[in-house]
């Protein structure tokens, strides 16, 4: 008789939510085993091709056997000196590419591992809610907790900070924030960045800026970095993706910035638990970063095409919605009858159309979903000729 071996994960794994994209792709895959025919608008998925600059840099540099071993930890000079440049002529900012930039295996990661190398056991961080799954879950795997702020319409989708209590500010250890904003597409200013940094030096607390969606922006509108803000780079780091600009998702690199101090911490993070950024990739990098601007003006002009007749089609079925000023996202409410799972199900089970849950985002998220504008336009137009065809009551 074998004796039955149970290895059990680790208490901080188990204590983790259940992560509802996973929940999704069961219940696409349920839905596609009846036949149903998906639109997905579910995970924030470029579906656009990476520019072919970018592949023909990567075909070369595969070819390069230097770049067929280990990639420097902290990614090519050539690399953070090109990111530098594009900075300062981007926000007009100056940063030291050799002490002051970090490059990432996507920002994702990046942002996780910031997380690992600040937050003890019981420390709390702040996020607002609703927000990026990583920036709570980092806190979490870290064994420290979230305090979550409530971020509403009526304030434009930003944290209220005197909505803070002072005893969380005073144990407070990372403030996280994301703008141009996943899921809800709100939007920063320089103004309100001031208020962040005084806040953040008030308290000692390091502010974590996610600017992954910085080229995804519409009608002239530029976010700003926050180290345009005088006095940002004593407490502030702050990253980047190429996974939007560029249609690189699958290409996974990003970088970091911010002082030589905090750079330093992250970079000693990376260089235990991984071995840095693929060197064919980051040649990639360099040349998306050379390409004329227009590139990522062709990207957000596609999102930005989609936002309007995607605008148009929900506010014909009920909604009141507002131009977005970035970000491949919509943000719905749900119909009052409905939470977002319910209604999500709802809508994939009569209609094959997936939207992602606002639940997904965090508990004040549960009476909205988000729409990625993710699919071709035929699709796109298919979606809400789906949903009008429907037999939905969406103003209840």
């Amino acid at each position: 008789m074998h004796t039955k071996i149970e290895i059990k994960p680790s208490k901080r794994l188990l204590s983790l939510p259940k992560y509802i994209f996973a929940e999704l792709d069961e219940w696409k895959e349920e839905a596609r085993e009846k036949g149903q025919s998906l639109i997905d608008l579910g995970i924030g998925n470029p579906d656009g091709c990476t520019p072919e600059p970018v592949v023909k840099a990567a075909l070369e540099s595969i070819k390069n056997p230097k770049n067929h071993g280990y990639p420097d930890f902290k990614g090519k000079i050539e690399l953070r000196e090109n990111i530098a440049k594009w900075l300062e002529k981007r926000h007009g900012i100056s940063i030291d590419p050799k002490t002051e930039i970090q490059t990432l295996i996507g920002a994702k990661e990046g942002l996780a591992h910031l997380t690992m190398s600040y937050t003890d056991p019981g420390d709390i961080n702040i996020v607002p809610d609703p927000y990026y799954p990583v920036l709570s879950r980092g806190t979490w795997i870290s064994s420290g907790e979230v305090y979550h702020v409530k971020l509403e319409d009526s304030n434009g989708f930003l944290p209220n900070l005197k909505s803070i209590p002072e005893e969380i500010a005073q144990k407070a250890k990372i403030f996280f924030v994301n703008y141009p904003n996943n899921p809800t597409a709100g939007i920063i200013t320089k103004e309100y960045f001031k208020e962040l940094i005084d806040f953040c030096k008030k308290y000692n607390i390091l502010l974590c800026s996610d600017l992954a969606y910085s080229e995804i922006t519409f009608d002239g509108y530029k976010p700003p970095s926050v180290f345009e803000v005088e006095g940002a780079k004593d407490i502030a780091v702050e990253f980047y993706s190429f996974s939007k600009s560029y249609n690189m998702a699958g290409w996974r690199i990003g970088f970091a910035i911010g002082n030589q101090e905090f750079i330093k911490n992250l970079y000693a993070m990376k260089t235990n638990v991984d071995y840095g950024t693929c060197s064919i990739i980051q040649d990639a990098a360099i040349a998306a970063l050379n390409m004329d601007e227009s590139c990522c003006c062709d990207i957000a002009g596609i999102y930005q095409r989609r936002r309007d007749f995607m605008l148009e089609g929900f506010n014909k079925l009920g909604w009141s919605l507002k131009k977005t000023k970035a970000t491949m996202y919509l943000w719905l409410k749900v119909p009052k009858v409905y939470d977002s799972k319910s209604w999500c199900k709802m809508v994939l089970d009569k209609t094959g159309v997936v939207f992602t849950p606002g639940i997904a985002f965090g508990n004040y998220s549960d009476n909205y979903f988000r729409v990625s504008m993710v699919a071709d336009d035929e699709k796109l137009y298919e979606a809400l000729e789906r949903l009008e065809n429907s037999g939905i009551k969406f103003t209840e």
